[in-house]
């Protein structure tokens, strides 16, 4: 059971590519020679990173404009892979959203849980269909750190995290025998190396800076991970502390202080 190797004919699909931890998941991917599928919303900014990473490594580089919150847009990505070789996915695209569930805007919540659950659930099963006949590939799915608990004034959120988590741990005990590589990447929270005072937010002022994980060493250690078939990858001193609070502190007391401080960045 190896992790796939860089070849002509083979792709890695990375969604939420155009920023965050899917961009520099798809700068790593291509740094180590792979072909890459880049899909987000923004297509000016993919076409923008595809011609920089195709033109520092010599790499493939398809760009796939989507909003995976659409059915019919997911569907037409996964008729769009259908047709190449994916060796390694990469699900990295979601959003979240903060404050009293009953207060949220509808419309946005189920977006989130398509963008965050559905969309993953159906990209997963999609690579794997071509993955397993072959004994090959690798899956890299961003839950979170949050989908350990239940956080009061994110629900919907660590509804959909939660099941993200749980999902692709399963699959990774599922599929080991079958030569597929899965991981779950549960950060906490991860930012830019350095973030400008006027766009820091409570979370950026209250948290020390050395506590923090970067979008490139997250990416470092999670490709990492993935190599390795490690089954979870929590990267970073704040996103562990969390991870290990959320799976082994007493809920009646973690849930209404983390809830406490969500309510605050709604």
């Amino acid at each position: 059971m190896t992790f796939p190797s860089p070849a002509l004919d083979t792709f890695a699909l990375v969604t939420g590519a155009s920023q965050g931890i899917g961009e520099a998941m798809a700068r790593d991917l291509a740094k180590a020679g792979y072909n890459l599928i880049i899909v987000a919303r923004r297509e000016e900014v993919l076409r923008k990173l595809a011609d920089e990473l195709s033109a520092a490594h010599g790499v493939d580089v398809v760009v796939h404009p989507a909003d995976l919150t659409k059915y019919d847009e997911v569907t037409a990505l996964i008729d769009d892979i259908a047709t190449r070789k994916i060796t390694i996915c990469v699900n990295s695209a979601g959003i979240a959203s903060f404050g009293p569930f009953m207060d949220q805007d509808w419309d946005y919540e189920v977006n989130q849980f398509n963008l965050n659950a559905t969309a993953v659930f159906r990209l997963t099963k999609a690579v794997l269909d071509q993955m397993v006949p072959r004994g090959e590939g690798a899956i890299c799915n961003v839950g979170s750190a949050a989908g350990n608990i239940p956080i009061p004034n994110n629900a919907t959120y660590v509804f959909t995290k939660a099941g993200v988590n749980a999902f692709t741990e399963a699959l990774h005990y599922e599929l080991k025998k079958q030569g597929i590589h899965v991981t779950l990447l549960a950060p906490g929270p991860v930012r830019e190396a350095e973030v400008p005072e006027a766009e820091q937010s409570i979370v950026d002022k209250v948290v020390p800076d050395f506590l923090w994980t970067t979008y490139e060493s997250c990416a470092h250690e999670t490709l990492e991970a993935m190599i390795n078939n490690k089954r979870r990858v929590v990267p970073g001193p704040l996103s562990k502390a969390m991870d290990f609070a959320g799976s082994y502190g007493p809920r009646a007391i973690l849930a209404p202080l983390v809830g406490k401080f969500y309510s605050q960045m709604g």
